[in-house]
């Protein structure tokens, strides 16, 4: 690449998908109250994909303007149940309540990129992805959350497809980098296109 992008996101998951599929980045985390814009965003009747979308353009920008010259990308995951919006747990009992609301149900997974050069955006991408959960038991529930809660606390949803989390689900459908947090396919072509990775 001609020039590192710069990712606005501390998230470990998306560095390490990015990294592992070539492209070069530079992480500048952002500081964003994602729960304030969230609740502006649902109180305004938002979409999940426009909230989605937004979320990822405010951290994007607000990293693009310390860095006028540079493409910055901004990312952001939702999930919904039953209309219902899932923040990351952030402890473990939250993973396990989360677990039980999402048992035995279906689940969106809404990934959006948003690349900004500036103050403007330059680019943006949303993909969806339905998980269906299978039953879980309260045994079940907290076995897992006793090996696996402290680490996927930061996660939406509590789990990890790529890793244990798989054990939770039935079926899958849609793009596994997209559950994983990032509509990555879409970004790769944009770098491709903007002759930041070979064609």
């Amino acid at each position: 690449m001609s020039q590192p992008l710069i990712l606005a996101s501390g998230s470990a998951s998306r560095h390490r998908l990015l990294e592992a599929a070539g492209v070069e980045i530079v992480i500048d985390k952002p500081s964003v109250d994602e729960s304030a814009v969230k609740e502006s965003l649902a109180a305004e009747g938002a979409s999940v994909r426009d909230a989605a979308i937004a979320l990822a353009e405010v951290k994007a920008r607000q990293i693009a303007l310390r860095r006028p010259d540079a493409l910055v990308l901004g990312a952001d995951q939702m999930l919904d149940c039953d209309e219902q919006w899932l923040d990351k747990p952030g402890t473990a009992e939250a993973v396990a309540d989360h677990l039980r609301l999402l048992a035995g149900k279906s689940h969106r997974l809404t990934s959006a990129a948003v690349i900004c050069q500036g103050n403007q955006r330059v680019w943006h991408s949303s993909e969806e992805a339905w998980l269906a959960m299978r039953p879980l038991s309260p045994e079940f529930i907290a076995g897992y959350v006793a090996a696996y809660g402290e680490a996927v606390c930061s996660s939406v949803g509590g789990y990890h497809l790529e890793a244990a989390g798989a054990q939770l689900f039935t079926r899958v459908t849609g793009d596994h980098f997209v559950v994983q947090g990032l509509p990555l396919l879409a970004i790769l072509g944009f770098l491709r296109d903007r002759g930041m990775l070979p064609a």
